[in-house]
């Protein structure tokens, strides 16, 4: 007996493209066009969740350096500071606190010297 795979095949067609809702011209009403794009956006979804981890941490660092620099010392001996007096505070908290409050970074600054 054969099987017949019409249910199937528009199930699967459907669901990609509705994941094209929003694209221009054939990507969104082709399912061939649509399928190619739909597969490269979400490599490019996969790829860029782990990217953004990866400059978030650069902007973290950069903050820190620029809150460092005002208060005299550089992010490299500050963060060197911290590790030998045992602060613990990871590059995202102090970012926040060097931007929300600079009296706190301060003393920050001045327990790692």
């Amino acid at each position: 007996m054969r099987v017949k795979r019409g249910v199937a095949a528009r199930k699967r067609h459907k669901k990609v493209l509705k994941l094209a809702k929003g694209y221009s011209k054939s990507r969104r009403s082709s399912f061939r066009k649509a399928n190619e794009s739909v597969i490269k956006a979400l490599s490019y979804q996969y790829r860029d969740r782990r990217n953004m981890k990866r400059d978030l941490r650069g902007l973290w660092i950069t903050r820190i350096s620029a809150a460092a620099k005002l208060n005299g010392v550089s992010y490299s001996t500050l963060i060197a500071g911290l590790k030998k007096s045992n602060i613990e505070l990871n590059r995202k908290m102090l970012s926040e606190i060097a931007i929300a409050q600079p009296k706190a970074f301060e003393e920050i600054v001045k327990a790692a010297k």
